[in-house]
């Protein structure tokens, strides 16, 4: 038996933050209800990366497994009225809409924890539900430029390089999905629920913990070095240095024994390790980089890690795919979706001796389950006709 099976869920975002921490939770085993509008949420219809799929794009597909979907029309009375009586049996509410929507369509905390004070409710939002950014929009990119982390890396005097992933969405995800069973953890001991917020700004910093204590507690400033240093916290050599046929990189080597390996004589000068590797910073990296250029990154990454250097290859999702380690922990699964084909996709970071994650569905057509979650919600054969006639729910 899974996880959390027997939890139902019901889940209101869109986009990437609330939908990830849903399908978390879904991985778990939780009964996940995307509650999406008839068209369909509109991530359905955006091309990943310039991928589209045959019915339901990648972008979709990769956010929303494990899922049912009820396509309804919350604007209409009668359609407000079908997620209420959802509500009533729900133990996870997700929402990520835009601070005040909420209360506006009257699915509130305030209002759906009258209905079911045992529920969970997390919202999602970009800055907080109030203050002077409340109005902003919460889109990664934003987030990490506001978050500081950029102008950890990289070169004095040049743009910053974003992250290479979603990061502040990802981040804001797990938050989500580590508050929703923290209060889920709560109400098994209380038998009350309550009401999650979760904000990306908070979440980006928050995982700058180290970075911002040396800032805030031991006064150090962010500088970054004429070298595209990987961290202005974390002395030299550290970073991505190019070789006779790609990139590797390194981390906390001690000096003596790579000059010794790249053929550097000047770093056995330098007596006090701790101090020169920070005083010296710039120096170090550019003739790192010199000599590196020299043998192919196999090779170096294969002698260096024989004496102790910490070396390792840059990836290119080709590579990541097709690793003995990542193949070893099974870190990709393998599933048929009805209308998408055989798909290949990451799986799940948390391993269960006794309740592991499965994929029990994919990503589901929009109202694909309209008519099987309206029934277990106690609706009659003859009601769910008569709002599918009306438009104000779909089924596929």
């Amino acid at each position: 038996m899974s996880v959390l099976k027997g939890y139902r869920v019901l889940d209101c975002s869109i986009a990437m933050a609330g939908p990830f921490a849903a399908q978390r939770l879904g991985d778990l085993g939780a009964d996940v209800i995307k509650v999406e509008p008839v068209a369909g949420e509109w991530q359905r219809f955006r091309a990943a990366g310039g991928a589209t799929g045959n019915r339901i794009n990648v972008s979709f597909l990769s956010l929303n497994r494990n899922k049912r979907s009820l396509a309804v029309d919350l604007k209409a009375a009668e359609g407000k009225q079908v997620l209420l009586e959802l509500v009533k049996t729900a133990d996870v509410f997700i929402q990520n809409y835009r601070p005040g929507v909420a209360k506006r369509l009257g699915v509130d905390y305030e209002t759906l924890s009258k209905i079911n004070p045992r529920l969970v409710y997390v919202s999602i939002s970009g800055y907080g539900e109030t203050g002077p950014y409340v109005d902003r929009p919460g889109q990664d990119l934003l987030l990490q430029g506001m978050s500081g982390a950029m102008l950890s890396a990289g070169r004095a005097g040049e743009p910053p390089t974003p992250a290479g992933q979603y990061l502040a969405d990802a981040v804001t995800a797990y938050t989500a999905f580590e508050g929703a069973l923290a209060a889920l953890l709560h109400r098994e001991r209380t038998g009350e629920g309550q009401l999650v917020q979760v904000n990306m700004l908070d979440a980006i910093v928050a995982i700058q913990m180290q970075e911002l204590s040396v800032f805030t507690v031991g006064k150090k400033p962010q500088v970054r070095s004429a070298e595209p240093h990987a961290h202005s916290y974390i002395r030299a050599p550290y970073g991505v240095f190019p070789t006779a046929d790609g990139y590797i990189v390194m981390a906390f080597a001690n000096l003596r024994k790579l000059g010794e390996l790249i053929g550097e004589p000047s770093f056995a000068e330098m007596v006090d390790e701790e101090k020169d590797s920070w005083t010296y910073r710039d120096q170090i990296f550019a003739r790192t980089r010199e000599r590196l250029h020299t043998r192919k990154s196999q090779e170096w990454i294969e002698l260096f890690l024989k004496n102790d250097i910490w070396a390792g290859p840059v990836y290119g999702y080709e590579d990541v795919v097709k690793d003995p380690q990542i193949a070893h922990n099974g870190t990709f699964v393998e599933y048929d979706h009805p209308s998408e084909g055989r798909v290949k996709v990451p799986g799940f970071p948390i391993r269960f001796s006794k309740t592991p994650s499965t994929i029990h569905r994919g990503a589901p057509q929009t109202g694909e389950h309209t008519r099987a979650v309206l029934q277990e919600a106690g609706l009659s054969p003859e009601k769910i006709d008569s709002l599918i006639g009306s438009g104000v729910v779909k089924q596929d």
